[in-house]
């Protein structure tokens, strides 16, 4: 169990004053310090300040939900070959810690902005966004030349969600997962809900600079390569 300064504390008042004061003084720090630990600890507020999904360190995260974010990370990615629909810091995130990354961005100006940026396992692919058609094509097209390249995860938080679930589905490793942010929307309930092959698990909570909470749902097939019972349960506390 991890013992805080704020823990440390409590121990010298608890013993030095009556049982209805310090037990006040408990519940008070703990409403009023517990968010605002939680904000520095996660990078929540560097990332408000900065307008990016950064953790404490100022490094790189997805801007998933933190649950799905600190679940991901005690992940084996080192051999997983990722394909991500939205570019961003999380490019960057799955580029240190993942094989190889194939990444599509459909804003040019955010394109030419992250371009020089990427680390040298990522790819990044500029396809014609103007409607869910030409998009889909181009893409179809970029990896249709890598001949049979399939992916461990794909991840949709970017161009036309809904409309990305089909060739998703059709590049993923039969024991690979679908990572969908921003779930409790974009019609990915209904795109996924008729397919048994799927199973699925939501993250609730709230993401880097965010102030209201959302939803990151991981949609995943048996066997999958994110879900094996040989990852321990580690004390969050400690990374």
């Amino acid at each position: 169990m991890t013992t805080t300064i704020f823990h440390k504390i409590y121990n010298v008042i608890k013993r030095i004053t009556p049982s209805i004061l310090h037990k006040f003084l408990r519940s008070f720090f703990t409403a009023v310090f517990t968010p605002i630990r939680f904000s520095i600890k996660k990078g929540h507020f560097k990332s408000s300040i900065q307008v990016k999904a950064v953790d404490r360190f100022g490094e790189p995260i997805p801007w998933y939900t933190y649950p799905c974010v600190d679940f991901l990370k005690f992940r084996m990615l080192k051999n997983v070959n990722i394909l991500e629909f939205g570019a961003g810091q999380s490019t960057l995130w799955w580029g240190k810690n993942a094989s190889t990354v194939i990444s599509f961005e459909g804003n040019k100006e955010w394109y030419n902005y992250l371009k020089n940026r990427m680390p040298a396992n990522v790819s990044l692919f500029l396809p014609n966004d103007n409607n869910p058609e030409s998009c889909i094509s181009d893409i179809n097209a970029i990896l249709s030349e890598k001949r049979g390249i399939k992916f461990d995860i794909v991840i949709i938080d970017g161009l036309w969600r809904a409309e990305l679930i089909d060739i998703a589905k059709k590049f993923l490793t039969p024991n690979g997962a679908i990572i969908c942010d921003n779930s409790e929307g974009y019609g990915f309930y209904d795109g996924f809900k008729d397919d048994n092959q799927f199973q699925k698990v939501d993250f609730y909570g709230y993401a880097a600079g965010c102030i209201l909470q959302s939803c990151t749902t991981i949609y995943f097939r048996a066997d999958c390569i994110l879900f094996k019972s040989d990852v321990p349960t580690l004390n969050i506390e400690e990374y």
